[in-house]
């Protein structure tokens, strides 16, 4: 038989290969979804897949599948998964795939769940060179292919088959173009081809890449057609996990320089796939910018900061803090050596200064906690100032309580305000206070003994000190004898 018909780069299916061990992982978690740049493997290639439009998508799931399968659930709710309890090999598991999506025509692509770097244009590539042809397969030149199926070559320069690294030949293995295990398929001649797979190898399984054999010895043509080396890099190990990660990062990186966003030492910038910026931010060195964060505009972000579901509004000053799910607002200020942690909302103008700490708080428009305090569980209104060291004492050792401040108050430093607590707008706490009742708006709030001086105390209780002595010369203490 023939090819079915001209083919095109929307797929009838996708199908991808997310069933094995990946035991050089060494871990509980499946291979496919270790994380990378805020998404797992599986999801980067997901991803790629996503603007071809496929008519269905299908992931093979095996090692760890219930895990698997609540993850798609929860990120792809619309895909279809189909199971391989046994890994009897890449052959198998397509075999398993094509029964699960019944009859089909047209093409289909074939790629594997571990490899983050693919990127539409290898995929819309490899269905492209589809064009009239039994099979396509996606292929680069290594400059170490070990461990990588090798393409071997017609004398016309076609493809003739495919051999795995553990089945080639000495001079198979002196071959630098490798297999990236991304196939486009026409499917009736898919189907036909995997009911002929053997296991007569190392490893005594069905490979898929024996396929491309069989067609080839049937007569029908299969292209090979390259791509650059780090797009089809799989992640097997810790170590290539971390290298998936560095060039995704550059990715990324340069994608946000090429759209506005001024990085001023990118190799020490990471920022996840997930992540929002806009033109006119400017990132400093050593930031990390993940999960569900967005930055406006103006915005400038670093040095030593990692914001994490974090929305810094246009215009915002974000140095040396760590955030983690906080709203900072237009205009507004954080930093040095600050944390802001989830439920924090600082207002337009707003300060959140060095040391501090804030945690379910809402900081209204242009108050400011400038320094070395701790806000918990508060409201605080408009134009109002929290002193140095001031805590908001919120929880009794049981349950957490909420303290209220109003708009223009001062809390004056080393205040501690006993939760539950409201303090009205415009009013004043003094300095080194303990306040454990409301305040009404306009009043000055004192909570604290009154001064004692017990004199001559250390002259008596430490004779002989250093503190004894430079009292003795002190001329204040000569002068109130």
């Amino acid at each position: 038989m023939e090819p079915s018909g001209a083919q095109t780069n929307q797929p009838a299916a996708v199908i991808v290969l997310a069933a094995g061990a990946g035991t050089r992982m060494k871990s509980t978690k499946p291979k496919v979804l270790h994380e990378v740049l805020g998404l797992t493997l599986l999801d980067h290639v997901l991803n790629a897949t996503s603007p071809l439009n496929a008519e269905k998508t299908l992931v093979i799931v095996g090692h760890g599948r219930d895990q698997v399968q609540e993850h798609l659930a929860n990120t792809h709710p619309t895909l279809l998964t189909a199971v391989q309890d046994q890994q009897n090999g890449t052959g198998h598991a397509v075999k398993i795939a094509l029964d699960a999506l019944g009859d089909l025509s047209g093409p289909v692509l074939v790629l594997a769940g571990d490899t983050p770097l693919l990127t539409t244009s290898d995929l819309q590539l490899a269905l492209s060179n589809l064009s009239g042809k039994a099979a396509s397969v996606l292929t680069a030149h290594l400059a170490d292919p070990t461990g990588y199926g090798r393409i071997v070559r017609n004398a016309t320069d076609g493809l003739e088959q495919i051999v795995e690294h553990r089945d080639a030949s000495d001079a198979q293995l002196l071959l630098t173009e490798v297999n990236s295990g991304v196939y486009a398929f026409d499917a009736e001649l898919l189907r036909k081809s995997l009911a002929k797979l053997k296991t007569d190898n190392s490893q005594g399984e069905q490979y898929l890449t024996d396929v491309l054999g069989i067609l080839r010895s049937e007569g029908f043509e299969v292209a090979a057609v390259a791509t650059t080396e780090e797009n089809i890099l799989g992640v097997n190990d810790r170590r290539q996990l971390a290298d998936a990660g560095a060039v995704l990062r550059n990715r990324i990186n340069n994608e946000w320089m090429f759209a506005g966003v001024t990085m001023v030492d990118p190799s020490s910038v990471w920022i996840d796939r997930t992540v929002v910026l806009e033109p006119d931010v400017t990132i400093l060195q050593n930031v990390s910018i993940t999960g569900s964060s967005i930055v406006r505009g103006g915005s400038t972000v670093g040095p030593d900061s990692s914001l994490h579901d974090t929305v810094a509004d246009h215009c915002a000053t974000v140095v040396r803090t760590t955030s983690n799910g906080a709203v900072i607002g237009e205009g507004a200020t954080v930093g040095p050596y600050t944390y802001l942690r989830p439920g924090t909302v600082l207002g337009a103008g707003a300060k959140a200064g060095g040391f501090v700490e804030m945690k379910n708080a809402n900081l209204g428009a242009n108050s400011k906690v400038p320094h070395l305090s701790y806000v918990g569980d508060a409201t605080i209104g408009d134009g109002t100032n929290i002193g140095a060291a001031t805590v908001f004492v919120n929880y009794d050792g049981q349950e957490k309580h909420h303290t209220h401040v109003g708009s223009h108050v001062r809390i004056g430093s080393d205040t501690m305000l006993v939760a539950p607590l409201v303090i009205g707008d415009g009013a004043y706490t003094a300095a080194g206070s303990v306040i454990t009742e409301d305040v009404p708006a306009g009043s000055m709030a004192v909570g604290r003994a009154r001064q004692r001086n017990i004199v001559d105390w250390v002259l008596r209780r430490r004779p002989g000190s250093d503190s004894a002595k430079a009292a003795l010369a002190d001329s204040s203490h000569k002068n109130s004898k």
